[in-house]
């Protein structure tokens, strides 16, 4: 059971997922609003989504191998404060300039930049934090919350808007830098981390990937296919809710939040079950997981009408809530907590990358129709699920090699080494004034 304090930990982690979430899935639904506003073209509006994703992608690794020198809190609180403060530029920049088109792109970059240091960062320090079981939990909570974030953030974007357009930007500040704050303060970092030797890091990490190299690639596949699949499918069902439907606004952005809102819910569940289970299935859970995923993706072509292709979405969904919480606990226990930072980080890159490429692939349908795009897009999950279960290895995966341990044995030999020699001299000295005596 968590003591209080650790639930607070938990809970300031678990809001990194949520507000990093916001950064794109809130300002969809505001972009008509700001090319209006704005005066711009599709296009450019589209660049304000690239401009905060392609920054946080080539950061999130960056800010991985960063964390596992100086620490977690130390680039994530910072981090936090730095996205809020992009939202908060481009918000002013849309009040005070004229054209404020690049001032917005400038605080989008930012903002990007700041999140590729938060949510894979809080995953490792929850790593870190929580041994055995509790970890489980702790990463399903988490995995819920990113989950959460997706359900009410075009609600909340919606809301925002009401009162201005540029509003959104500045709820970007609102809401980051306290939480950035707080977690500088309230947040406790468990291990101490020092500044290690740049080849021994990489030697540690090759290491890894060495004896893991299957399991953890077909972990990391299955991860961003699940969301590659739920973006992709997601937003063309957006599409077809509109065009087909004339389902718009709010009540779209509810209807969306279904498939989403479930997956949330199982990595909940899913946590609390694995943490009683002592981690037990969590194969058998990602093989399923990815099973619901094609079966979704059939459904959805095969069935007709809004609620049908709706309910074959929130089998897609449960799909994805089933692999998530799973392949997070076989990433964050594969290593070491000295190289947790870039394995999680390598990672959410690709969790990243799956949830960038999802939309524009399944937007291919509008060219050469829904039935031979999403067949094509449901080799990817087919593929995951033969590598899961040919490749993953439970034991495998989570067992900490001898040669890290022994790594950071020898370091802890040399330190003590480093220091004998002047206790050695201390004594010696000592013993050499008492003769005098």
């Amino acid at each position: 059971m968590m003591k209080k304090k650790t639930k607070i930990q938990v809970f300031l982690l678990c809001l990194v997922p949520f507000i990093m979430v916001l950064g794109n899935s809130m300002l969809i639904p505001v972009l008509p609003k700001i090319k209006k506003a704005v005066d711009i073209n599709q296009f450019r509006v589209g660049l304000m989504v690239t401009a905060f994703s392609i920054p946080a992608g080539i950061v999130i690794p960056l800010a991985g191998i960063l964390s596992d020198q100086i620490g977690r809190k130390k680039v994530m609180a910072p981090a936090l404060i730095v996205y809020g403060t992009g939202g908060i530029l481009a918000g002013i920049a849309s009040m005070v300039l004229e054209k404020p088109f690049w001032g917005i792109m400038a605080g989008r970059i930012i903002q990007g930049i700041g999140a590729g240091g938060t949510y894979q960062l809080a995953m490792a320090m929850a790593g870190d934090i929580f041994k055995t079981q509790e970890r489980v939990l702790a990463l399903g909570l988490l995995e819920a919350s990113n989950g959460l974030g997706k359900v009410i953030s075009p609600i909340l974007g919606a809301g925002f808007a009401l009162i201005s357009w540029y509003f959104p930007f500045f709820a970007y500040g609102f809401l980051a830098i306290p939480i950035g704050l707080a977690i500088w303060f309230l947040v406790k970092e468990e291990t101490e981390f020092k500044k290690q030797s740049f080849k021994n890091y990489v030697d540690a990490v090759k290491e890894i990937f060495k004896n893991k190299v299957s399991g953890l690639l077909a972990s990391f596949f299955a991860g961003m296919v699940a969301l590659f699949s739920l973006f992709g499918i997601s937003s063309l069902y957006s599409d077809i809710l509109e065009k087909d439907f004339g389902i718009l606004g709010i009540k779209k952005g509810l209807v969306m939040a279904g498939p989403v809102f479930v997956m949330a819910t199982l990595s909940f569940v899913l946590g609390i079950i694995l943490e009683k289970a002592k981690n037990k299935g969590l194969k058998l859970f990602v093989i399923t997981g990815l099973v619901f995923i094609i079966s979704g993706q059939g459904l959805f072509l095969l069935l007709k009408g809004m609620w049908p292709k709706f309910a074959s979405l929130v089998l897609l969904g449960a799909g994805v809530g089933l692999v998530m919480t799973p392949v997070n606990t076989l990433v964050i226990g594969s290593c070491s907590t000295k190289r947790r930072g870039i394995i999680t980080c390598l990672y959410g890159s690709l969790r990243f990358f799956g949830v960038a490429i999802g939309p524009p692939l399944y937007g291919l349908s509008e060219k050469y129709g829904i039935v031979p795009t999403v067949a094509v897009m449901s080799i990817a999950p087919i593929l995951s699920l033969i590598a899961s279960i040919v490749f993953i290895n439970i034991d495998k995966i989570l067992k900490q090699e001898t040669s890290q341990k022994a790594s950071f044995a020898s370091t802890a030999e040399s330190a003590s080494e480093s220091r004998n020699p002047v206790v050695s001299s201390s004594k010696k000295l000592l013993s050499f004034k008492r003769k005098l005596r």
